[in-house]
Parts: structure tokens; C-alpha cells; sequence
């Protein structure tokens, strides 16, 4: 019994599709920067000082992270038109679709 190939061809063995890794990285490092950026704002209202540059810089994590999401959906859409380049290129020329 042979089973043909899904939609999801492109998959490895455990589930994860390319720029899943990427995302989920992403995810963390956006996190982390929005945390960075609440805890940024806490001094303007309790009224009491600045954090350090350190504090301001770890808020730019928010667009890194961004990016790095951003970059692992563009890597999975170029995967997935690959497949579907590849399985458009399998099929006979005189059938339809």
C-alpha cells in the first residue's frame, strides 16, 4: 500500500514546516521586547527616575523580533511555492490542474 504525499509535503518528520523555528524565535524575542518596553514606562507613571539606556535598548527587541517573525513566514510561503511549483511540474501535461 503506497500513500501519496500531502499538501504538506514539504514537512519533516515531526511536524515542523521551514520558518517555524524562526517564528516561534520571533515570537520570544517580540515578547521580550514588549516587556522591555512596559517596564520602560513604569518610571513616567510612579514618578520616580529613568531607567538606564540598557532598559530603552532592550525595547527595540520588539522590531527584532518582529523581523525575525516576519523572515520565518516569508522562509515558509517560498517553501510551500516550491512544493507547489514541484507538484505542478509532476503532473502529466494533458490532465487538468
Amino acid at each position: 500500500m503506497t500513500t501519496t504525499p500531502s499538501a504538506s509535503s514539504s514537512a519533516s518528520d515531526d511536524g515542523r514546516r521551514p520558518g517555524d523555528v524562526l517564528i516561534r524565535v520571533g515570537m520570544v524575542v517580540f515578547t521580550l521586547g514588549a516587556l522591555a518596553t512596559v517596564i520602560t514606562f513604569l518610571p513616567l507613571f510612579l514618578g520616580t527616575e529613568p531607567f538606564p539606556t540598557a532598559a530603552y535598548v532592550l525595547s527595540m527587541l520588539m522590531g527584532v523580533g518582529f523581523a525575525l517573525a516576519g523572515a520565518g513566514f516569508l522562509r515558509g510561503v517560498a517553501a510551500q511555492r516550491r512544493a507547489a511549483r514541484r507538484h505542478g511540474q509532476a503532473t502529466p501535461e494533458g490532465s487538468p490542474g
